[in-house]
């Protein structure tokens, strides 16, 4: 279960990265959070709630640069 101490580790992480750690980042939880799918339902949200996190990160700087 994904508790607010890893959400607001996550977004301190996410704000030291830059984009191109994002997009990694991203597409790597969403493997892990696919991986889970049909084996673990709580790790799979873990997951899910980390990719949200950093997409969120992610969006907030494309949108100050005008790319969202």
């Amino acid at each position: 279960m994904t508790n607010q101490t890893d959400f607001k580790k996550w977004e301190q992480h996410a704000k030291t990265c830059d984009i191109e750690a994002l997009q990694y980042i991203i597409k790597d939880c969403a493997r892990a959070r696919d991986a889970m799918r049909t084996h673990n339902t709580e790790r799979e949200a873990y997951y899910a709630d980390q990719c949200f996190t950093y997409q969120d990160e992610l969006r907030r700087r494309l949108k100050n640069v005008g790319g969202y």
